[in-house]
């Protein structure tokens, strides 16, 4: 009697597998179990593909060691040469690692992996899978980059078979690949369209599975939702071993982060700049933060903010005008709007300042700031009054600080750090709550101004 097809649910959102269907996934998620068959066949294969690749990332059987009895062997790095990625990755790219690298359409994604992926073809085979577009493209875009490769070692391949793009990497012993991308390619091991999360589960999984079996070194492409996170299984996120993303700025600047690295913190930021020749990293990032204006104009405030253990100086600018409509304007660029509804809020009822205005706010750079970001308080503060009372904050002043409800001016986290970042990029003068001071800021070249209160502010920098 033939064996009957088996039939499973899976969940849309993170991919889980159920025998039967139900309202709710363990994720949470409601009415996102869908159905769908699976062959004989391929219940035959798949069982056997798990067999023959069974402990990939451990010890295939053999039991139980006692930890003493296991070798602690250092994880093989090497330098990509691109300067904010080794930074990300902790000292370079992990040999061996499956990497995935997301962001939003046009974040970059493609161009920063050409270039890595020519620098690494000077040290080893590479291949890069175009799985969404042709192979006449990606050269086209290697030669608008003007990219520097190894033309006996770079190979490309336009496949969205996982098998195939498996046998290729056998055949020419690749050592480092790129697929581009995750969503695009499928394997004979499991049911659905490419993108539905049994494909993109399973195309991961062996994937994986290969690269750890044969010390390959891959990257994969993912993309994401319209909530900015990877499309697809978040069990994609569990199998591989970092996710990079990149954050989109209003304009040229793309932030890089890790959200998750076995071989690393996930605390370190990298800072690019898109431009005809592609993503060049940043290595003075708070260069790009401030104006490089010579002229000192009211309506300025310069700040340090902190991205993962990155200090990064920026200026903050406000303008204010006479408001020819009935009610005044607020515009924030970069900037939480209710952050500075409730800073003009503190200002109306500890200082008594009446804001008839059209408020515009503006962050140097196109940087967006998050809003646990309350560092920039004081700044916000000092840079609102300065437009509205037509005085001048001198560009050697860096202002630190949250204010809180009541007009006090509370601690912020590293403040040591920030005021020594201030120090070396030659600020004299540096504005920092009262408890954040330290004798260790003493003897920085710079005059440590400690605040309690708003009053206190004012009273310094009008």
């Amino acid at each position: 009697m033939a064996k009957l097809a088996k039939i499973e649910f899976v969940c849309s959102d993170c991919g889980m597998n159920y025998p039967r269907w139900q309202g709710q996934c363990r994720c949470g998620a409601w009415n996102t179990l869908a159905e769908i068959k699976i062959p004989a066949s391929q219940q035959k294969s798949a069982s056997k593909s798990r067999l023959s690749t069974a402990g990939y990332a451990g010890i295939a059987g053999g039991g139980s060691k006692k930890i003493n009895d296991v070798a602690a062997t250092e994880a093989e790095k090497q330098l990509t040469g691109i300067g904010e990625l080794d930074r990300v990755l902790c000292g370079g790219v992990t040999m061996g690692s499956v990497n995935i690298i997301s962001g939003d359409p046009g974040a970059g994604k493609t161009t920063l992996l050409s270039d890595l992926i020519a620098r690494m073809s000077k040290l080893t085979p590479s291949l890069y899978c175009t799985a969404e577009e042709s192979l006449s493209q990606f050269k086209n875009r290697v030669q608008r980059l003007k990219l520097d490769y190894n033309p006996e070692q770079l190979y490309l391949l336009s496949e969205t078979r996982v098998e195939a793009i498996i046998d290729e990497l056998e055949q020419k012993q690749i050592k480092f690949a790129v697929i581009d991308s995750i969503q695009a390619v499928v394997t004979e091991h499991a049911n659905g369209s490419p993108g539905s999360p049994s494909q993109v589960k399973s195309a991961a999984q062996a994937l994986t599975q290969y690269c750890k079996q044969n010390n390959v070194t891959m990257f994969l492409i993912a993309h994401v939702n319209k909530n900015n996170e990877i499309a697809g299984p978040q069990t994609l996120v569990h199998i591989v071993d970092a996710l990079l993303h990149i954050d989109t700025n209003d304009g040229q600047i793309r932030t890089l982060r890790a959200n998750k690295n076995r071989f690393g913190d996930i605390d370190t930021v990298g800072i690019f700049r898109m431009c005809e020749r592609g993503m060049l990293s940043v290595d003075n990032p708070s260069e790009i933060f401030l104006s490089g204006s010579s002229t000192e104009s009211p309506g300025s405030a310069i700040t340090c903010i902190r991205k993962g253990n990155r200090n990064l100086l920026l200026e903050i600018q406000c303008l204010t005008t006479e408001t020819e409509a009935e009610f005044p304007q607020r515009v924030c660029v970069g900037l939480n709007m209710n952050r500075i509804k409730m800073l003009t809020g503190i200002l109306r009822k500890h200082t008594k300042t009446k804001i008839y205005h059209d408020t515009f706010f503006n962050i140097i750079g196109g940087l967006k700031i998050d809003e646990s970001e309350t560092c920039i308080d004081l700044a916000l503060v000092t840079a609102l009054l300065s437009s509205l009372n037509e005085f001048v904050v001198p560009r050697t002043t860096c202002i630190l600080g949250e204010l809180s409800l009541n007009g006090d001016v509370r601690p912020i986290d590293s403040g040591v750090p920030r005021v020594k970042e201030a120090a070396q990029h030659g600020f004299t003068e540096i504005f920092i709550p009262f408890r954040n001071y330290h004798k260790s800021m003493e003897g920085l070249g710079a005059k440590i101004i400690p605040v309690k209160t708003i009053h206190d502010l004012l009273a310094l920098i009008t």
